[in-house]
């Protein structure tokens, strides 16, 4: 496969989550108060998802291991577009959010495969630059994303942006069925033996240079989800945003996220993965801490949110090529296990996250709501995510021996 259809493919296996989440955000409101639903189950349509997400890599990084990246993909890409056209019409609330998680299970296939074909293909340092190529693409598919959302959810109802997701799956699985080739250079018999999994995992688990990145990754992505769960009540329902204007706010936010991901692949030719890292953490702070302290002050606009998140999407443009190649940098035998891993440690606080935003957005529901949960939110990210990219990252950033063996050689 050329390096062009490797990226490609990168980009539309990331910008799967970002299109399941983002597209559907600005029709967020007008669906929750079309079925009648609470805050908190309302909330559970991206908690679901993402939760669903998080655990099926568990299943779907071993799987990867033992039989391919190519069958898992296309089982996983066939499995989001039936969950897709399913959450266009679903007839409640409860089936909106059943299919919502098939969908997040479905999606797993395809990120987890994302990161692990990285490191199928590229070793850890060259794996960064390549992930944040992967990652543009994602920023661009983000882009379009909530605008078109808004669009469609104005123009023809939310239905109609929940089967737009439906077309990106089927096109897609068209490119991964018609060009993609195996990038598993050996498969390992014994990736899917109860033991030996678990003991993949304890070894992965304990290893220092997947803790740092896989933290900076987990806590770079809580920031940004605590912005996408809360963003689409705050703005629409307290500052008082179209659907439409909503969309363009978000596509602003994804052009700082791209510009990022470029400004990573030049600092990684200049100082390394360590020291780039670092540099972001420090837009990260500055963004989440400007935020904070001006809606703290009673600054509750539009531009008092965006202008900092800007910095904050820049930092998370380094933080998460870095932190998800990192993460499986030293496992070139188990990608796809630690890929999975990292993962569902983002989902799960993803989750954790959605669960606490439903409670503190239930007021802008009764009409009477506030910024402060996204802002003070974004604030305490920051502080973990440059608190991980300034200790961890620098201590445990270099790619050490890899720790998980297989018992025997794994065979073609």
């Amino acid at each position: 496969m050329s390096p062009g259809l490797i990226v490609l493919v990168l980009s539309l296996l990331l910008g799967l989550q970002p299109l399941a989440t983002d597209l559907y955000l600005p029709a967020l409101p007008a669906l929750t108060a079309g079925f009648g639903a609470p805050m908190p189950q309302a909330q559970l349509t991206l908690t679901a998802l993402l939760l669903a997400f998080g655990l099926s890599q568990l299943v779907w990084g071993p799987l990867s291991d033992r039989f391919g990246r190519r069958p898992v993909l296309l089982l996983g890409m066939a499995a989001f577009v039936a969950a897709s056209v399913g959450s266009s019409f679903a007839p409640s609330m409860e089936h909106l959010i059943a299919w919502r998680a098939v969908q997040g299970m479905a999606m797993g296939a395809g990120v987890m495969c994302a990161r692990a074909i990285v490191r199928d293909l590229y070793a850890p340092t060259e794996g960064a630059r390549i992930m944040s190529k992967g990652l543009t693409g994602l920023g661009v598919i983000a882009c379009a994303s909530a605008p078109l959302g808004g669009l469609l959810s104005d123009l023809f109802g939310w239905r109609v942006a929940l089967l737009a997701l439906a077309v990106f799956g089927a096109v897609t699985l068209a490119v991964l069925a018609w060009r993609f080739e195996e990038t598993l250079p050996k498969k390992n018999p014994q990736a899917l033996q109860p033991l030996t999994l678990l003991r993949t995992w304890g070894q992965i688990a304990r290893h220092p240079t997947f803790i740092a990145f896989a933290l900076l990754a987990t806590t770079s992505y809580g920031g940004l989800f605590t912005f996408l769960a809360a963003s689409s009540f705050v703005f629409i329902q307290v500052l008082g945003l179209s659907k439409t204007a909503y969309g363009l706010v978000m596509m602003s936010m994804s052009l700082s996220y791209i510009g990022g991901t470029l400004a990573c692949r030049r600092l990684l030719l200049r100082f390394g993965v360590r020291r780039t890292v670092a540099i972001a953490g420090v837009f990260t702070l500055t963004g989440g801490t400007a935020m904070g302290v001006m809606a703290l002050m009673g600054v509750q606009n539009l531009w008092a949110i965006m202008v900092p998140f800007y910095l904050f999407m820049m930092g998370h443009g380094v933080h998460q090529p870095c932190g998800q190649s990192g993460s499986v940098g030293p496992f070139p035998q188990a990608a796809g296990a630690a890929s999975a891993l990292s993962g569902f440690m983002m989902m799960i606080v993803a989750f954790a996250m959605g669960g606490w935003l439903g409670k503190s957005l239930a007021a802008i529901g009764e009409g009477s709501g506030t910024v402060l949960p996204l802002t003070n939110g974004i604030w305490l990210w920051s502080v973990l995510i440059a608190g991980t990219a300034w200790t961890l990252v620098q201590r445990h950033g270099e790619a050490q021996a890899p720790l998980v063996r297989t018992t025997s050689e794994p065979t073609p």
